[in-house]
Parts: C-alpha cells; structure tokens; sequence
C-alpha cells in the first residue's frame, strides 16, 4: 500500500508538484499545495481541491544589486523558486545529458557554495532562505547542475521539474549518484544500469521517484493457452529458466484436452480501517449501528458517492477490546482499486463518525484489509477476483507430453500440495508454485508485484477421470487475485503493449470491469497450466534435470566463451 492512500499521520519535507498525473491523486482531500511541506493532524485529512487546468507559478525575484541585474541580462532570463538555504546561481552551459561528470568543477563548485551568491541574501528579513536561479531546461550545464545539487543547494529529488526534462534530470541524478556511492568518471557504477530511450515522462509522479534508470526484464510468452474457446498468449516476465518453457508445456498439454474453462465467482476489494471507542459496550453500539439495515444503506450512499464505479458490497466488523476493525468490501471496475476503496472508506468514516463523535479512527488501513501480507482471511473470504479453473488431459497427452501417469500426479498432489502443505501450517498455499507464474505475468502487465503474496493463494487438485481413470481432471482455485488494467503501472509502454497481447488494455467501455476480469482469468488458468507441468516433473523425476538443463546453459556458455578466449584471445 502506498502512503498516497492515506490521511497523513507526519509531515514530509517537500513539496509536491501539481501536474496532470498527480491531480487524481490529490483531488481525495489529502494533500495540499504551496511552499509548506505536506501536513495533517493524526486522523484528520487536510482539506483541499485541485483544479486541473491550473498551473503552478513560479515566482520571479529581481535582483538586490546593479550587477547582479547585469550580469542577469548578460545571461538570458532566470527564474527563480524561493526556498530554504543559501543562494545558488547556476552558468550558463551545455544542456546535453550525460554520465560523464568532471571532477575538477565539481570540486570547484563544492568550495565555492559556502560564500557564492551572498548578494542574493537580502538581509535578516530573508535569513535562512534561498533563491535558486536557474530557468528550467536552460542556461546551465550538467557539470554545474551537479555540482549544486552535491553542495546541497539544489534538491535532487526535484531536478525534473527544476530542469523541465525528465530524461536529462535522470541523466543528472545518475552522475551524482554515480559520485555519493564513490564511483568515478574512469568507473561509472551505473554504466550498465540503461535510462535512454525510456518515456519517463510516463513514470514521473506515477510510478518512482529519485529515478536513475531502469532494470530491463526477460519478458517470454507462453501459449498460446486456449481458455474458454479464445487463444491467449500469456506474457511472462522472469529471470528463472524453465518457468516460462514449463508453463507453455503446461498451456499444450491443456490444448489438447480442449483448453481450459474458468469460472468468475466473485469481486471485491477491501479495505479495513480500525476505530477506538471509549469502552467495550459503546465498541458494540458501533457495531451494531452499522449492521443495521437502514444505517448501512446511509454508509453505502456516502460511500458510492464518491466514484463512478466503486460500489459497496458489504461491511465486515469485528470487535477486539474497545478497537473495532471494519472490512468494507467492493467492486472497482477495472481497477485493482486500492485508492478508489480508500476514498470511499474515508466518505463513509465521515458518516460514522458524526453518528459516533466519541469514536476515534486509528488508521485508514488496520491489516483487516489484508494487503500484502499472508491472511486467512483473504484465502477464506476472498479479495480482488475469486476465479477457478478446470482442465482435462487426455491419457495419451498425460502419457507423451507430460511423461507421466494420472495416478502418478494425484498421488504426489495429495502428497505434496494438501499434506505437505498442512504439515508445513501453509495458509493458501496448497500449491506447487502458483506464485511463479503470478509474479512473472504481473511484472509483464504493470501489476503492483507485492500484491502477489495474496494473490499467490491457490488451491491445486487433481483427479484420474474417464471411464479408465486415466485422464486426469485438474482444477485450480484462487480466490484472491489483485488486478487492474487502468492505473498503476498499466500505462507505461511495455507492460501496455503485454495487456494488448491478452486484449484487455485498459477500461473497457461498454462492460466496467471485464478487462480486469479477463486478466484475473488468464491469471488463474496460466497458474494452472505451471501446477500441471512442474507437478508432472516431479511425478516423473524430472525436475532436476529440466532446471540443470535450462538454468546452467547460459553459465556453462559464458564459461565455454571465458575458457576459449583465454586459449584464443582473437578467437572472438
């Protein structure tokens, strides 16, 4: 979960830029513009609103002095942002992006930033602030640009909007890194860490912050998988070898039975607050004041007010001493919907607590959610998409493709996923490898790759079928797959070109919600095709010798490529 979801309970020491990716985000009554840094009383959003076509003013100080004023003009116009600290202009200079640093200005800089400027101090009025001339995008160098966030004078977290170019802003905060880890111009630490031809525009109040570049992933496709009468390919981004050649074996195997069916049993997101009252018998006037009927009805009207596809489906209290901990669960079209609940939530606390004036709220997120953690609760009553998938293998597939028998499989299926799991106290984890195929396929789409510790819950059965019993029925069920196809890292390039692969980019307009559905359905079915292949490879014996084989063989390359070259240096 993100700190944006939530009533500040702190304040941070900067401040935040309005632009068109954060004003969703703002508009919820829980972040505030201007020089101040962001704040809020324990429990207390801080009320304000955002208008969108708007734009930030950046406020232009003449200077004190005759010179300074000429020099100004000699160089072009500066603007400036008023903030804490000393002074700092920036010379004029190359605006091109790039690793390299030179040392001898950066030095030069540093020794000079403790009496640079002091011109631009107008006196006590203006002590312990600072004026930072420099125009974005224009009329300073790298090298300078470097140097001055090094000294401390300018923020470097802050270098997108002072610079107004994202990429070059990355290109900046790499050379400084590259300097603060000890890194120098002859050994660049971040050399083979890419951040060139990247939309990072996309990423900038959306995805990371303090960017210096991007990790590229190994993205595979597996499939096509045939579920439910459609061919869809399933995109899978991993570093392990075999998983994704494993998982396309799994997808054959399911084909030839005739594909996979799912069923779609449920979806609701949650969100669960925790709330103190003054004692135990006004904790359980709460309680049931909001099972009441026509007390819910007013809590599911404030709540839906506040989005156009967020609708309340339950409230779930449970009391604990004088704390009582609410588990509002609902539909969010087709996004995963953490901040559309937590929106919601904070409609329907408002109600509560003008009802229950007495009753304080602890915290928007009380872990009876639960997000990102293990929970019975999730694996019992579900969150996000609840899907099951089915399959039959023909006997002659489960015998030449997965070179094994069905009594083989169900055998070690009870073995190892029921009491193996069971022994081990496992709680939804009554599976071979479920998480594998979650994570891989969320890192290819933009899924919040967290969200696979609940979205991981899986329970795999098989059964012999037929009239000889040697086909085999196998089934998956998972009731807690967290996914959206709007927001997150949805949007950016990659992961968008992988949800068109599976034809669910997006919203869809004519059916809210079915574009993250399909997603949640390949999920679960392309989990299934993983558990038939890797359990078939243990029924067989042959989980050791697929993973030395697809594992090591790029070790063993490098070594052989090493070995020859060593033996013939012109060999290459």
């Amino acid at each position: 979960m993100s700190v944006r979801e939530y009533t500040p309970l702190f304040s941070w020491g900067f401040s935040l830029k309005r632009s068109k990716f954060l004003v969703p985000l703002f508009d919820n009554n829980l972040f505030s513009f201007g020089s101040s840094s962001v704040a809020g009383s324990y429990g207390t959003s801080l009320r304000f609103k955002v208008d969108p076509k708007n734009e930030s003013k950046q406020s232009t100080t003449s200077s004190s002095s005759s010179s300074s004023s000429a020099a100004a003009a000699a160089s072009g116009a500066s603007h400036e942002e008023k903030e804490k600290g000393v002074s700092v202009k920036l010379a004029s200079g190359s605006t091109k992006g790039s690793d390299a640093s030179s040392f001898s200005s950066v030095k030069r800089e540093n020794e000079k930033s403790a009496d640079s400027d002091n011109g631009s101090v107008n006196g006590s009025a203006n002590a312990g602030k600072r004026k930072i001339s420099v125009a974005p995008g224009l009329g300073a160098g790298d090298e300078e640009i470097v140097a001055a966030v090094l000294a401390g004078k300018i923020p470097g977290y802050r270098l997108e909007k002072d610079l107004g170019d994202c990429t070059r802003a990355v290109s900046v905060r790499r050379q400084v890194v590259n300097i603060q880890a000890g890194g120098s111009e002859q050994k660049n630490l971040l050399a083979k860490l890419p951040y060139e031809e990247y939309n990072w525009d996309l990423v900038l109040g959306a995805c990371c912050e303090n960017v210096i570049g991007y990790v590229p992933l190994p993205v595979g496709v597996a499939g096509p998988l045939i579920m439910d009468g459609s061919e869809i390919f399933v995109p899978m981004a991993t570093t392990e070898g075999c998983l994704v050649a494993s998982t396309h074996r799994g997808c054959k195997a399911i084909n030839a039975g005739g594909g996979a069916t799912t069923v779609f049993l449920d979806d609701g997101m949650t969100r669960g607050p925790v709330m103190r009252a003054p004692s135990v018998k006004r904790a359980a006037e709460l309680k049931e004041w909001i099972e009441d009927h026509v007390n819910y009805a007013q809590l599911e009207g404030a709540f839906n007010s506040t989005s156009r596809f967020a609708r309340l489906s339950s409230i779930k209290v449970s009391v604990a001493g004088r704390r009582v901990f609410l588990r509002f669960r609902s539909r969010t079209g087709d996004a995963m919907g953490m901040n559309m609940i937590t929106k919601g939530v904070t409609q329907a606390i408002e109600l509560i607590q003008g009802h229950f004036p007495d009753v304080d709220l602890l915290a928007i997120s009380g872990n009876f959610c639960t997000d990102k953690k293990p929970a019975a609760i999730n694996w019992i009553d579900g969150r996000g998409k609840s899907v099951v998938a089915e399959a039959i293998i023909p006997a002659a597939i489960v015998k030449d493709v997965l070179k094994t028998t069905a009594e083989a499989l169900c055998e070690v299926n009870v073995s190892k996923n029921m009491i193996g799991s069971a022994m081990a106290g496992s709680i939804g984890g009554f599976n071979a490898h479920a998480a594998n195929i979650v994570s891989a396929v969320y890192l290819a789409c933009g899924q919040d790759p967290a969200q696979n510790v609940e979205s991981s819950n899986c329970m795999t059965l098989m059964e012999p079928w037929g009239e000889t019993g040697e086909d085999l029925w196998i089934s998956c069920t998972m009731p807690s797959i967290e996914v959206g196809t709007v927001g997150g890292g949805t949007f950016l390039d990659g992961q968008s070109a992988c949800l068109d692969l599976i034809g669910c980019k997006g919203s869809n307009p004519d059916k809210p919600g079915a574009n993250a559905e399909r997603l949640a359905r390949l999920v679960c079915a392309s989990v299934m095709a993983g558990e038939l292949s890797l359990m078939s490879a243990l029924a067989a014996g042959h989980l050791l010798r697929s993973h030395m084989k697809l594992n090591r063989s790029a070790s063993a390359n490098l070594s052989s490529m090493s070995l020859a070259s060593a033996a013939s240096p012109s060999s290459h």
